[in-house]
């Protein structure tokens, strides 16, 4: 059984802990060690997740399967980009899911979930960014309706950035 609760301040621990988790599942071989862990200090940190909950723009939500956590996402409203002509859309910023619950489809409901709340916030659509080598992530967002409408180099270091894909979905 999933639930889906918005994060407040006093979640930033445990953001860091599924943040972590979830980001080097993915991302860890696309770039150095060394460069991984400098993002992983400098983005997965409890004073950094408790800044990002305090600003009220910004829309976390965790879904607990058996009220154990197990993924997050975080959703921004209103954010145009010059690759997207309509104003009302959502970034979705991030999409994490524990690896060992993949198999459950928690993705789907709490990408649902977002839809549902950027509807209910007047958007007309949802966009972000997915590395080009995160081939499990671009296939779900291709299912759900998603594409691509621009690229974007993601900076993991001073040295190293990552292609991604710019990809939207209108509601």
């Amino acid at each position: 059984m999933a639930t889906i609760v918005r994060a407040t301040p006093e979640d930033a621990k445990l953001l860091v802990k599924i943040g972590t988790t979830s980001f080097l599942e993915s991302h860890s071989m696309s770039a150095s060690k060394e460069d991984i862990d400098s993002y992983v200090s400098l983005k997965f940190n409890e004073t950094t997740f408790s800044e990002e909950l305090k600003d009220n723009k910004n829309y976390f939500y965790i879904i607990y399967h058996n009220q154990t956590p197990v993924g997050y996402s975080k959703i921004i409203f209103d954010v145009p980009h010059e690759n997207i002509e309509c104003k009302n859309v959502t970034k979705l910023e991030r999409l994490y899911l524990l690896k060992e619950f993949h198999h459950l489809k928690l993705g789907w409901e709490l990408f649902n979930f977002n839809v549902q709340q950027s509807k209910k916030h007047h958007q007309v659509g949802m966009w972000l960014f997915v590395w080009t080598e995160n081939a499990r992530a671009i296939n779900f967002y291709n299912k759900v309706g998603f594409k691509v409408v621009g690229s974007h180099d993601f900076k993991i270091s001073e040295t190293h950035s990552n292609p991604n894909h710019q990809m939207l979905l209108i509601f």
